[in-house]
């Protein structure tokens, strides 16, 4: 790990080097999130993210950060306050589509992890600017996918990326070739028709899938 990082940075990156997998969540109804969470940590998946596009995300994060051995993070980060309330309600890193030096002033006084999005060259020079080293990339299948990052590792070999947008089990073992990936971000493991229908057991099945893809 680069003596860059931080302590919080270096545990959480150190957990997601070992998952590889980053369900992405988006919650509607608070009471799906433990069945949901609980889901993916028994299909070896014990991470999420949650993202801020509901109003009921800082509830959900919340919840989820009660349940023993689960990593929370906080997606769609776009403001100072968002930060904060990710911070309160218990999560432990947070993720934003795009670059906001507000968002990384405060992650930095919060000493909460923040991995920015980026799409392009120039960008990741922007974010190694503010101090980031691991880096979402989005929306990966649509700025090139794997060659995309493969294109960009070499330049800047002290970054990490969790590639994101447009990732399903499908392509997961080419963005997990990249040996400059992290982990990947995905949604298709807490996809809403499944939450919806209450079928927390494909969730689990498919977090199991994910898995051994990742092995």
């Amino acid at each position: 790990m680069t003596e860059e990082w931080t302590t919080a940075e270096r545990e959480v990156a150190e957990t997601l080097g070992r998952i590889r997998i980053l369900p992405v969540l988006s919650v509607t109804d608070v009471d799906e999130v433990e069945p949901t969470c609980r889901a993916l940590v028994a299909g070896g998946v014990p991470c999420v993210e949650i993202t801020f596009r509901t109003a009921v995300a800082a509830v959900a994060i919340e919840r989820a950060s009660r349940i023993d051995g689960l990593l929370v993070g906080a997606g769609t980060v776009l403001c100072a306050d968002q930060a904060r309330a990710a911070v309160r309600a218990g999560a432990r890193f947070a993720l934003a589509p795009g670059i906001s030096e507000p968002v990384a002033s405060a992650s930095r006084e919060l000493d909460l992890p923040f991995f920015p999005g980026v799409a392009t060259a120039s960008e990741i020079d922007r974010a190694r600017g503010l101090g980031c080293r691991i880096l979402k990339v989005f929306p990966a299948s649509t700025v090139g996918g794997p060659a995309f990052l493969r294109a960009v590792s070499g330049p800047y070999p002290d970054v990490r990326f969790i590639p994101t947008g447009g990732i399903d089990a499908s392509t997961l073992s080419d963005y997990l070739a990249v040996s400059s990936v992290l982990a990947c971000g995905g949604s298709w493991l807490c996809d809403r028709q499944l939450i919806a229908e209450g079928r927390f057991d494909e969730i689990e099945r498919r977090a199991r899938a994910a898995v051994e893809t990742a092995a």
